[in-house]
């Protein structure tokens, strides 16, 4: 081997929050780790150009949004001056924040950093190619690291339509996040998450917002009941929501980018200061030669892995949107530390970590929109899909002294549990903060919690997360903050529960 190249026990390619999760806890346990990153710093897309930056964005919007709330309740600080370069500033502060703050955690770890892009060249070793910058020659290099195990952590790109021309105000999410300019009119291609999520930070800096969407509704796999709230709340800020509606062709003018559409009531031609396609992401798996180190990957990208993350080449894993769906930093970071415990029971002849796991049974996905929207386990969709039976508990925040006291007594909050066994099944929350609160229902689902369980356990008075109880007190027939009209519905399911007690 040359100078540049080296060895170690692990390597992690990829440096989000999967892999550098991976990474950390692989050092953790005590191995050798090389982590591979093609950003300048780690984080990967989330940190970077992606859930972080955009979050810095929507506190922004969502303050904007709660000050011109106060108007009507006697507080006006006017109308706001915008200045789009320190609101830059202020994301890219946040940043580098958090990046910085992993890159001393790395350091803390002893974990070998490689900025660069790697790819397999055979089954146990990957060549970096090495990006210019601090340290590093001025053309970069390339180094080939020799590894006993190796963890993917490739992620994924924004996929863009192919009859999209190349124009600066065409944007992706990473374009959309770096703020060139406040547009006066904007098209949304794709209905899910990343666009709505986009489409309240441009909005909330005064931009008119059309959406196109292919399917039926809004973001697709949430409640509908959820959706059909935040839909309502945003009406004003869109000109035309298009669904059952495809984006067909699109061409560069002088006054912005001519947009055609096709599908119902689709209108004629329209004309964008800037267009976002927010129309889904697809894995990395075919650009890291995967199959020099004996990997299989599908023709769409995907790695197909066991529960303990292994690929088809035993001493390969993979993690995060590169093995499937969801597409969540979240999900990969759990992933990331099964594969790590995984590889550390190997090499250490310990049976316990080497029994390691992914065994969750839910994961949930929020929408960080204003108002925000949460869900976990099964939608009412689903189940009926599934010929599964539910019990529903609704609560309003009609009725949530503290909701009408922020202000926001629009949301909801909705459980559902299976009639055959009285465990709570799913749920979702649609208003401010339900991302918080999403991970209640979730522990819930794990733990096989019924409503009685999340309804006798007290909950702080007066708080949102106050309407996640009476949600399942609904359920079960105990809720004395709703009018009594739903009691016989409700003592059905409590006496069904008890039965299921004294069985």
């Amino acid at each position: 081997m040359s100078k540049n190249d080296l060895t170690c026990d692990v390597l992690v390619l990829g440096g989000g929050p999967g892999g550098y999760s991976a990474a950390f806890r692989a050092a953790d346990l005590g191995l050798q780790v090389a982590l591979v990153e093609r950003y300048a710093t780690l984080g990967g897309v989330c940190l970077n150009v992606g859930c972080i930056p955009s979050k810095a964005l929507l506190h922004v919007a969502g303050v904007m949004g709660e000050v011109n709330h106060l108007v009507a309740l006697g507080v006006d600080y006017g109308a706001p001056e915008i200045d789009i370069g320190k609101l830059r500033t202020h994301k890219e502060k946040v940043i580098a924040k958090l990046t910085g703050g992993l890159g001393a955690m790395a350091r803390m770890r002893k974990v070998t950093l490689l900025r660069g892009v790697g790819t397999f060249i055979s089954p146990g070793q990957v060549k970096v190619e090495e990006t210019a910058g601090p340290g590093r020659d001025k053309t970069g290099g390339v180094k080939t690291v020799q590894f006993q195990r190796a963890i993917i952590a490739a992620g994924s790109q924004a996929v863009r339509l192919p009859f999209m021309p190349q124009d600066p105000r065409i944007v992706d999410s990473t374009g959309a996040l770096a703020l060139a300019h406040a547009p006066k009119r904007m098209l949304i291609v794709g209905g899910g998450i990343i666009g709505l999520e986009m489409g309240t930070v441009y909005s909330a800096l005064g931009a008119r917002l059309d959406v196109v969407e292919m399917e039926a509704g809004l973001m697709p796999g949430a409640d509908r009941d959820l959706v059909r709230v935040w839909q309502k709340l945003n009406a004003p800020r869109f000109d035309r929501i298009m669904l059952n509606t495809k984006t067909v062709a699109a061409r560069a003018v002088d006054a912005g980018i001519e947009i055609s559409f096709e599908g119902e009531g689709a209108p004629p031609p329209q004309t964008y200061d800037l267009v976002l396609q927010a129309v889904g992401r697809s894995p990395n798996g075919q650009r890291i030669g995967a199959q020099a180190a004996g990997v299989a990957v599908s023709e769409r990208g995907f790695i197909a892995v066991d529960a303990q993350m292994r690929t088809s080449a035993p001493h390969i894993f993979a993690i995060g949107d590169i093995v499937g769906q969801p597409m969540l930093a979240h999900k990969a970071v759990h992933e990331g530390h099964v594969a790590a415990e995984v590889i550390a029971g190997e090499l250490q002849n310990n049976e316990k970590l080497a029994r390691a796991a992914f065994d969750a049974r839910v994961i949930p996905s929020v929408a960080y929109t204003g108002p925000e929207v949460a869900w976990v386990g099964l939608t009412e969709e689903q189940a009926a899909a599934q010929g599964i039976t539910l019990e529903k508990g609704l609560f309003p925040w009609s009725a949530s002294g503290r909701a009408i006291a922020n202000g926001q007594s629009e949301g909801m909050t909705k459980l559902l549990f299976d009639a055959r066994t009285g465990r709570i099944a799913g749920g979702g929350i649609v208003g401010a903060h339900a991302g918080d609160l999403i991970g209640e229902v979730a522990l819930a689902i794990e733990m096989g919690a019924d409503a009685t369980d999340i309804g006798k356990t007290i909950h702080p008075h007066p708080t949102l997360g106050e309407t996640i109880a009476l949600a399942a007190e609904v359920a079960h027939g105990a809720c004395t903050d709703l009018p009594p009209a739903l009691a016989p519905t409700l003592t059905r399911a409590m006496t069904r529960h008890d039965k299921l007690l004294r069985e």
